[in-house]
């Protein structure tokens, strides 16, 4: 049976938050028109997120403004909170409109839970906006997937890699990032 689904647009999602719809403490993304409940944030996913983002910090410096769990206006239905978005660096630190696809360089999904949504639905709304470059860190399997080449159907290049493995973004071809840098030392893991 085919239900006729009412999607909600970003302009009326926003409308529900200023509202006071949403509980303040509820954390949710609008994506592909669906209001998503977001997952809690484990331990090992913030110390990702913030290891990640220290070694962005140091590697790319004033070249790229990173925003952390922050909203990118993909289209009029979806509007993620992206663990870590390296965006074109704005003055006024996009205070007049959310970052839209044409203003980012790189989204990364750190994954201790929700590895499938990420690697799956996630990545159909990033490749169908034009996500040039979608990275997903799977803290639990120590693996970086690379997505790239995206259309309508999804992205076209998927690359997996182990902790060992290293990569370059695509907007900075010269800055070689390995995975093992944004994952817990493997000195710390106890078998």
């Amino acid at each position: 049976m085919l239900l006729d689904v009412r999607l909600f647009t970003a302009k009326e999602y926003h409308f529900m938050a200023e509202a006071g719809i949403f509980n303040p403490d509820e954390r949710v993304e609008l994506l592909a028109g669906q209001i998503i409940k977001m997952a809690a944030k484990g331990t090992a996913h913030s110390a990702a997120v913030t290891r990640t983002e220290n070694l962005l910090r140091n590697l790319l410096g004033d070249l790229v403004l990173i925003r952390l769990q922050d909203p990118v206006q993909l289209d009029d239905y979806s509007e993620p909170e992206p663990d870590i978005a390296l965006v074109i660096p704005d003055q006024m630190y996009y205070e007049d409109h959310h970052p839209n696809p044409s203003e980012v360089y790189l989204i990364i999904e750190v994954s201790d839970t929700t590895l499938s949504r990420d690697l799956e639905f996630k990545a159909g709304i990033y490749a169908r906006s034009g996500i040039a470059d979608y990275w997903v860190l799977d803290v639990n399997n120590r693996q970086l997937h690379i997505f790239r080449e995206p259309s309508q159907n999804g992205y076209q290049s998927e690359l997996i890699l182990s902790d060992s493995g290293s990569v370059s973004p695509l907007a900075f071809p010269n800055v070689i990032i390995t995975v093992g840098e944004m994952l817990r030392p493997l000195s710390s893991i106890s078998f």
